[in-house]
């Protein structure tokens, strides 16, 4: 169900015919380093904004001119531009990267010789646990929830950048309140084994006193509860969801734990789920804005508003649908992410499929990073019904806001949608109200049905939920 490991993890050595003992021997370097990079990063949150500025410029013409030297695909993409001069508005020159082009043209993205799409998933194939490549790569991939799977590899300083970056914002805190230096458990709610690279983003135990404790997210919800209440956690990390779903039951008194921070990632996080966290816990909140081809795109700080980007690391552009960057105060389409610490698979104007909005002033918390709002989901999360669209948020605002409810799935059908929840709602209230909610929104006739389930699957190799499943016909 769980295991456990400790800030400082090894001591001797262990048969190589155990793959996770040899795993955790490496891993166990990495997370020394990690620990040695985040003071660093940590004290970048408080750089004034010009010296993000040139600090970000110098990363992009590094990874430019790597990329054009060691990337056939990024060398053609790049014809125009010199690496040496080039900045941030200079990006705008070139097409937007997405996922299907990425995957297509791996062996072309690629920037170590010898490595190749093929080897990759031989690694994912023959690995019985995570694993580091003799190069000390390590090899992902997604569960293909998007429509198109997706292979992986970070370096050994792209995952210290990455975890650094997932993390430095809860350190800055803890160091702010003088509590890093006593014993902490966290726990760990993510996919809990391979080959979904959440686990070893997040299972990164911070501090040396801090021991970290791995539970499947989808394991089922009851076992998932007990083990937490065992663990007794002093922080929370996992996806929103699930959090968001102990909170309910810890609210209605099902366990008892007091946890002082909480940080959520790889869902959006909802009102409903970030009210009851509040509710449960008054733990501060460290929402996390990710993805495995960038790693870590924006993070909450726990005092103001929305997500602080990772401006040092992170290069995102919202733009129109011709890919032409938009000011601030306009409407965006789609966002681009240029991840500045991927030198072995550079993802370089990708389109991240998510919508995003720009939020004006500077956070209570003093960082002059720049703040966008929660993210509340993906583009293809909405529904279209012929001609006309319904977004997630119309079945969110039902669904979300049912104290009664504590999970939801829809999947959408011809004219209207099949709902899946875990709980004890009326479900004839909760239909009516979903047929308003979409009539709203140009359906004149929406069919609805909802179901009560003991529990919602979640993605076998990932433990993800995905809420919104559209029709595929």
């Amino acid at each position: 169900m769980l295991y456990r490991a400790q800030g400082k993890r090894h001591t001797v050595r262990v048969p190589h015919e155990d793959p996770k003992a040899a795993y955790e021997q490496l891993r166990a370097a990495h997370l020394d380093a990690v620990r040695a990079s985040l003071e660093d990063h940590a004290a970048r949150l408080d750089w004034p904004h010009q010296r993000i500025e040139n600090y970000r410029t110098a990363k992009l013409r590094s990874l430019l001119g790597f990329a054009r030297e060691r990337s056939p695909f990024h060398a053609a993409r790049m014809a125009d531009i010199d690496p040496t001069t080039a900045t941030v508005e200079d990006l705008a020159r070139l097409p937007p990267m997405v996922k299907q082009e990425a995957q297509e043209n791996w062996d072309a993205i690629i920037t170590i010789p010898d490595v190749d799409r093929a080897g990759a998933e031989r690694v994912l194939a023959q690995q019985r646990w995570f694993s580091y490549t003799p190069g000390e790569l390590q090899v992902f991939s997604s569960g293909g929830s998007s429509g198109v799977r997706g292979v992986y590899v970070w370096d050994w300083e792209q995952f210290v950048t990455l975890a650094c970056l997932a993390w430095r914002w809860q350190v800055r805190a803890e160091r702010a309140s003088g509590s890093g230096l006593r014993p902490t458990r966290l726990a760990v709610l993510e996919a809990g084994e391979p080959p979904h690279a959440s686990t070893p983003l997040f299972d990164v135990a911070s501090e040396p006193l801090m021991e970290s404790i791995v539970i499947p997210a989808a394991a089922p919800f009851d076992q998932v509860v007990r083990a937490v209440a065992d663990a007794q956690p002093t922080h929370l990390v996992g996806y929103a969801s699930v959090i968001g779903r102990l909170a309910r039951a810890a609210i209605a008194g099902e366990f008892d734990i007091r946890p002082v921070r909480v940080s959520t990632n790889s869902e959006p996080l909802s009102e409903e789920d970030r009210e009851a966290i509040g509710t449960a816990w008054g733990a501060p909140i460290h929402n996390l804005w990710g993805s495995t081809e960038i790693g870590v795109q924006a993070v909450g700080c726990g005092q103001g508003d929305g997500l602080h980007i990772c401006e040092d690391e992170v290069i995102l552009e919202r733009v129109d649908s011709a890919g032409r960057p938009v000011g601030p105060d306009e409407p965006a389409v789609r966002t681009l992410a240029t991840g500045l610490a991927g030198r072995t698979f550079p993802f370089i104007r990708y389109d991240l499929g998510d919508e995003v909005t720009l939020l004006p002033g500077r956070c209570a918390c003093g960082s002059s990073m720049q703040r966008v709002a929660d993210i509340a989901g993906r583009r293809d999360d909405d529904f279209r019904y012929g001609e006309g669209t319904v977004p997630a948020s119309a079945f969110r605002y039902v669904l979300g806001t049912d104290p009664l409810i504590s999970e939801y799935q829809v999947h959408q059908t011809a004219d209207g949608a099949d709902v899946l929840v875990v709980g004890s709602p009326d479900i004839s209230a909760v239909a009516a109200a979903l047929v308003s909610s979409l009539r709203r929104f140009g359906l004149s006739n929406p069919d609805i049905t909802v179901s009560v389930v003991m529990q919602i699957p979640r993605h076998a190799a990932t433990g993800k939920l995905k809420r919104f499943i559209a029709r595929t016909d």
